[in-house]
């Protein structure tokens, strides 16, 4: 939505929750964005290339792009099986991977490009905490990948940085309202919101942000520091 009410077209791709995409297509129109959302499971890699393929034929270029939500899951690492690491692994990081590496040489052609990947906050600490050991290493990663294909598209025009989020318990919860909010969980003292993480996505995606690249940003009220 903030990245729409900024002027781009919008493409959703989505997994599986068909009823979420549509209500996230009707608040987009209600908006008067041109959007689109595809069914994809873009943690196979021919999915991701498709993805991109479908949006350059819808809009005629990828400019921005947004990797935003992966598999989270608790559990010790002596409990975890091999598929479940898998998944979140796959989810997280490869995910990444594939759309980066799909989208890459369509923003080259246009010598202008905007990559945000979504993190966890301490990620570019390569944090530590019981129960997440499979989510905390693929964070960490996609912070190292970040950074590591800032360095190789500098030269093309397209930056790349990461967004982490703290947790954001009650995701309807509007800016305006959390400020009348307290909790003692967060410094600045109010919960955060989804609003405030598409605030530092929508700076990293603009023009301005031009000679940013490779960075971290921790949207998380001084939480984790």
């Amino acid at each position: 939505m903030r990245l729409a009410q900024d002027g781009a077209r919008i493409a959703i791709a989505y997994r599986a929750n068909k009823t979420a995409a549509q209500l996230a297509l009707r608040q987009l129109q209600a908006v008067g964005a041109d959007c689109v959302a595809v069914e994809t499971d873009i943690s196979q890699s021919g999915r991701a290339d498709q993805l991109i393929s479908t949006v350059v034929e819808r809009f005629g270029r990828v400019d921005i792009l947004v990797n935003n939500v992966g598999d989270f899951r608790w559990g010790t690492l002596v409990e975890s099986s091999a598929g479940e690491w898998r998944t979140v692994i796959e989810s997280n990081v490869m995910t990444v991977f594939y759309m980066c590496r799909a989208a890459v040489p369509a923003m080259r052609k246009g010598r202008w490009g905007r990559i945000v990947n979504l993190g966890a906050v301490g990620a570019e600490r390569a944090f530590g905490q019981a129960k997440i050991s499979a989510y905390a290493a693929a964070k960490a990663a996609v912070v190292a990948l970040s950074r590591s294909l800032a360095l190789e598209e500098a030269k093309n025009g397209i930056t790349v940085n990461v967004v982490n989020p703290s947790n954001i318990d009650e995701k309807d919860l509007t800016l305006e309202e959390a400020r009348k909010l307290r909790d003692a969980r967060y410094p600045i003292g109010r919960p955060p919101t989804v609003e405030d993480v598409a605030a530092s996505v929508a700076f990293f995606a603009s023009e301005e942000a031009e000679y940013v690249t490779g960075q971290v940003v921790n949207v998380s009220g001084g939480w984790m520091l």
